[in-house]
């Protein structure tokens, strides 16, 4: 195997340099700071977990987390993300916690990739966790929080698609009964939005007319409420009429939000079925082709911590709004670079201190003699370009000379 160069970073890695790290925190703090708005508490959990409790219980295939051992050869996990960390803080530290608990979080996770796919092994993710609420005006909360969510991140553009993976279940149930190979076959092609392959499968099928027809006619039901019409028209199943009157109800709320222009309906989207156990969403933004975030409702994972009750949420991801979306710009105020000599040193120190007391950024410089001074109005160092940009915005001379 060969030796990694001096330079070299393992894949799926990034650097963050200065620019970067001022629009990614302050996307951070705006986003954290709405969402406290809306009576959500910061949480900070360990970048490393246990394999058999906080690993296993994670919506993360096995395959994508990074494991490691310990020096008693205990298997641990990098957190692959936030819920299930906050999950075993809920059923522990904060059990005698009366519900509903309302946290959020901003934090780095990560996740095993395939080399060649170009795809971020640590990434950044801000969300929230609603626990102990069940009821429509929970999922519709997360949904309007989201929406203001994104609008705290700078995103200006942008729709939310709300699914439900009890409709899904319920309608393939009654369509193909027993058939459970063939149920899961379906739901792949709509989780990973492949309704080509979704069409092949149909037609592979031996299927009655009013089968088919009923499964080709999911592909439609994308749209405002009046989706909820149409799909309860589609099934008579309990599980999916049941699945489709609590997303109505949660639009209406949504409407009562003032949020429902941002939304749609769209029963194809499913997320993980495995996983999620209600209403799933997933926001689009106009410059990106793939989602600013994502969430739903789960309610079977706290039940593996010893402290069953409901759960819903979200999290944005914000290394793609960083990276695709020009909403925020971070401005940062250049700071004084103040220039001195020796017998000053004792003055400018306390100058800067001065300066530094009234929320103003000091450069120091020592100088030692007149031809070393930077003329106060210097614009070839201020205006240089690169990676950082302009140093300083002002020169303050403090000599004897």
């Amino acid at each position: 195997m060969s030796k990694p160069k001096g330079f070299e970073k393992p894949a799926g890695v990034r650097d963050y340099l200065p620019f970067a790290v001022d629009k990614l925190r302050a996307i951070e703090r705006r986003v954290l700071d709405c969402m406290e708005g809306w009576g959500y508490r910061q949480i900070m959990t360990p970048t490393m977990e246990y394999y058999d409790t906080v690993g296993v219980a994670s919506s993360t295939s096995d395959q994508k987390l990074f494991k490691l051992l310990n020096n008693r050869g205990t298997t641990m996990v990098l957190r692959s993300d936030m819920t299930a960390p906050i999950a075993r803080v809920v059923a522990s530290l904060l059990k005698e916690e009366p519900l509903p608990l309302r946290l959020s979080y901003h934090a780095n996770v990560f996740r095993a990739i395939e080399e060649e796919a170009g795809k971020e092994a640590e990434f950044y993710q801000t969300g929230v966790e609603l626990v102990g609420d069940d009821s429509p005006d929970a999922d519709a909360e997360v949904v309007a929080l989201a929406v203001a969510s994104l609008q705290a991140a700078g995103v200006r553009s942008f729709k939310i698609a709300l699914g439900h993976v009890g409709f899904l279940n319920g309608l393939l149930e009654e369509a193909v009964p027993g058939r459970e190979d063939i149920r899961d076959a379906l739901k792949d092609g709509l989780l990973h939005r492949d309704f080509v392959g979704y069409r092949e499968t149909l037609a592979e099928l031996a299927l009655e007319e009013r089968q088919h027809a009923v499964l080709e006619g999911i592909l439609r039901l994308r749209g405002s409420k009046e989706i909820c019409g149409q799909a309860l028209e589609l099934s008579e199943n309990p599980t999916a009429q049941a699945a489709v009157e609590h997303l109505s109800r949660v639009w209406d709320a949504l409407e009562d939000f003032g949020v429902a222009e941002h939304v749609m309906i769209d029963l194809t989207m499913i997320g993980d079925f495995s996983y999620y156990t209600g209403m799933t969403f997933e926001g689009y933004a106009a410059e990106l082709g793939f989602p600013v975030c994502n969430g739903g409702r789960y309610d079977n994972l706290l039940q593996q911590f010893g402290r069953p009750a409901p759960a819903t949420g979200f999290s944005l991801k914000t290394n793609r709004i960083l990276d695709g979306v020009d909403g925020i710009s971070a401005e940062r105020e250049l700071p004084i670079l103040l220039q001195y000599d020796a017998p000053n040193r004792k003055r400018a120190f306390a100058e800067a201190e001065r300066l530094r007391q009234e929320g103003r950024n000091v450069l120091m410089r020592h100088v030692g003699g007149p031809d070393e001074l930077l003329p106060g109005d210097d614009q070839a160092e201020r205006a240089r370009t690169g990676p950082l940009g302009p140093l300083y915005g002002e020169v303050r001379t403090i000599t004897s000379f």
